[in-house]
């Protein structure tokens, strides 16, 4: 037997794909469901690209009434950087949407574009792994200020020290552990 090459297709995934076959237990009104919030979250994904290249940019925005807007336009005012990857080690790091670090002030915003409730942890999460790469002690900050923009408005939350330095030493202390798995396995 000859197979049929789809080298076009090698390495993606179809919608009702065999890895992810729970599709096969939908109903209509699932599937629906399932279908549109795949759309959304490769819109979020496309506003994501399109705000760290407005921000890159310095391309401010007409309409701040929108979280688009008010995001792009905001950090385009605090000189932050977006998209950038923060790295503690192997077994800890992610990419913070977007980040600046003036005069002893951290700022991370988070672009939310789906309708799930956002939490500030996540952003306390980006702020410990900062302070672990490039050695911040958390007390030595004059502020922590953690952005989430959604459902076109923005939530401001003082970061605290003493939540950012216990999860500093969390993922310290994790890492070791998972170092010593990895280890094991070997």
């Amino acid at each position: 037997m000859r197979f049929r090459k789809h080298s076009h297709l090698e390495g993606q995934h179809a919608f009702l794909s065999p890895s992810v076959y729970h599709w096969i237990n939908y109903d209509e009104e699932k599937l629906q469901y399932r279908w549109k919030s795949l759309r959304a979250a490769l819109e979020g994904m496309e506003q994501h690209r399109f705000a760290a290249i407005a921000i890159e940019e310095r391309s401010f925005q007409d309409d701040e009434s929108q979280t688009l807007g008010l995001y792009i336009n905001q950090c385009i005012q605090y000189r932050m950087h977006p998209e950038v990857v923060l790295y503690y080690s192997p077994n800890s790091f992610g990419t913070v949407d977007a980040i600046s670090f003036r005069h002893r002030r951290l700022r991370i915003s988070d672009l939310k574009t789906g309708v799930t409730r956002s939490s500030e942890h996540q952003l306390e999460v980006y702020a410990a792994l900062f302070c672990l790469e490039y050695e911040v002690d958390p007390f030595s900050l004059r502020a922590i200020e953690l952005r989430i923009y959604q459902d076109n408005r923005c939530r401001v939350y003082d970061g605290d020290p003493h939540i950012i330095r216990a999860i500093m030493d969390k993922i310290i202390h994790f890492d070791t552990i998972i170092d010593e798995l990895r280890k094991e396995e070997s």
